[in-house]
């Protein structure tokens, strides 16, 4: 039986008013088994690094990515062009916030039993990372990408370094500071 078919058959047994049966059903064709969820072990410190590893490219698609501070730096200089929401509500924030900025994802996910460390983590954009959810490349028919060279695109990085070093009041919001020791860790 496939899931719309089991689906259809829990309905038909709520409809019945058969609740228990369609319990059973659920439990034998369908039951819902929920990984623990497991706290992440990376910072910005671990998430920097990861991106100049790979070269600030999206090992799903290829396509560069940019360091995310830079970007809020954006919003903080231009609020009306480039806005940003702290709950990235899509009717207020930049898409670039989902479809440029980089991200780590896990390859084989973690909520089926990959590991959470540096061997199993790639950059990727946000829009990729939801878009894969807790599936594999090979069940998504995706291919890894190669990694880019730091020396041609860095993700603007070293843009936000220096910027930072002209602008230090940047750097009061603690989100910043540590997207700057990481940058500095890391570049």
């Amino acid at each position: 039986m496939d899931r719309a078919d089991t689906i259809r058959s829990v309905c038909d047994a709520v409809t019945l008013g058969q609740a228990e049966i369609a319990t059973s059903i659920l439990k034998r064709d369908y039951p819902f088994a929920p990984e623990p969820i497991t706290k992440r072990k990376y910072g910005t410190v671990e998430s920097t690094r990861i991106f100049v590893r790979d070269g600030f490219i999206d090992c799903y698609a290829g396509d560069r990515l940019i360091f995310p501070p830079v970007l809020r730096i954006l919003s903080q200089e231009l609020p009306t062009a480039f806005p940003y929401h702290p709950n990235w509500k899509t009717d207020v924030t930049h898409q670039s916030y989902w479809e440029v900025g980089a991200t780590i994802d896990h390859v084989f996910p973690v909520s089926r039993g990959g590991a959470d460390d540096e061997s199993n983590w790639v950059t990727t954009s946000m829009a990729r990372n939801s878009a894969k959810m807790n599936r594999t490349v090979a069940e998504l028919g995706w291919t890894l990408h190669p990694p880019g060279a730091i020396d041609e695109w860095d993700g603007l990085l070293r843009w936000f370094l220096a910027y930072t070093s002209t602008h230090s009041q940047v750097l009061t919001n603690g989100s910043m500071r540590q997207w700057h020791r990481a940058a500095t860790i890391a570049g």
